[in-house]
């Protein structure tokens, strides 16, 4: 029997639950992090069934939750809510607590036994902004001990070294390129040396190329996901997008270098080591390609092996959580 553990990457944009199957599998399940909220009546609700939508009832509203919350806004024309900014659970969302624990069943179920350990995904400390980790960690914390789980907070970067880095001895570097952040953490057999959080990440691309297009985010943020290649900007559009990209990958790798030439106790790493990077910002067309350039324009100090993306990049966090949980369980 596998062990009762799972694994949940509690991302911006997107919800990954994993977990071991009675053969062993890992299985995953994803949803996008976003709601919408309908004037509940019976003919929406029951257009809502028929459509086999997922949605919950609060007071007089009804919301809607995940991928059909983004089909039907764009279908209303409304913007869709999201229970996190910037890498972490939104204080301004007055509605965000509740449905953010709807959103967390629907993507976890309940647990399999009583107290079920559930690992979940954190940022690191930012080093570019002043987010309240704490209350983000308890606010799952506590949306997990409600529906019966044991949560157990996981380093986001340390997750994607769980999940890739086996064959290394969990060695390396680990960057887990999200919406809200990017979440960097250096690794030696399986210890973090250094781990941080920035808070220049996808969004931050899409607020940039919006503002220097004069256009509305959501629209930057289709012109990236349409299938761009970094390499090969097609346009000015195109162009704007790849000019970010190149500084958030410089700005991310620069950081790292800092680090280390700050860091008192740094394990010297005997072997060149490899950078995996994992998150749907990372899977635009071009990106290793593109990191490797900023790489070679920085004197890194220690020697990198290979750059390569994650083998499921969506999936990476939320399997690390999990393999990391399994590790524990035995």
């Amino acid at each position: 029997m596998a062990h009762s553990v799972k694994g949940f990457d509690v991302g911006t944009m997107n919800l990954v639950g994993a977990e071991q199957d009675a053969d062993g599998k890992i299985k995953v399940k994803l949803m996008r992090h976003t709601f919408l909220d309908i004037e509940a009546n019976s003919f929406t609700k029951n257009m809502l069934k028929k459509q086999k939508v997922q949605y919950a009832e609060m007071g007089d509203k009804v919301y809607v939750l995940g991928d059909s919350a983004f089909e039907l806004a764009n279908i209303m024309n409304k913007t869709v809510r999201r229970p996190m900014q910037d890498g972490v659970i939104s204080p301004d969302e007055a509605d965000a607590l509740p449905i953010f624990g709807l959103l967390v069943e629907a993507v976890l179920g309940k647990p399999r036994e009583k107290g079920e350990a559930c690992y979940y995904s954190i940022p690191a400390d930012p080093i570019d902004a002043s987010f309240n980790i704490v209350y983000h960690s308890n606010v799952i914390s506590g949306a997990l001990t409600n529906l019966g789980y044991t949560p157990k907070p996981m380093n986001e970067g340390h997750a994607i070294i769980f999940a890739e880095l086996a064959e290394k001895d969990f060695t390396g570097i680990g960057i887990s390129c999200g919406g809200g952040m990017f979440n960097v953490c250096v690794s030696y057999k399986t210890i973090p040396a250094i781990s941080f959080s920035t808070s220049r990440a996808g969004d931050w691309i899409d607020k940039n190329v919006a503002h220097v297009l004069g256009i509305k985010v959501n629209r930057a943020t289709a012109i990236k996901e349409k299938g761009i290649n970094l390499n090969k900007p097609a346009n000015r559009e195109e162009e704007a997008v790849v000019i970010y990209y190149r500084n958030l990958i410089n700005y991310t790798l620069a950081n790292i270098k800092t680090k280390f030439e700050k860091a008192e106790q740094m394990p010297h790493f005997p072997e060149p080591v490899d950078i995996v990077c994992s998150g749907g910002s990372s899977m635009i067309g071009g990106f290793i390609e593109v990191f490797k350039e900023e790489l070679k324009k920085l004197h890194f100090p220690i020697p990198i092996n290979d750059v390569r993306l994650a083998e499921e990049p969506l999936y990476a966090t939320a399997k690390g959580c999990l393999l990391a949980g399994l590790s524990e369980v035995e």
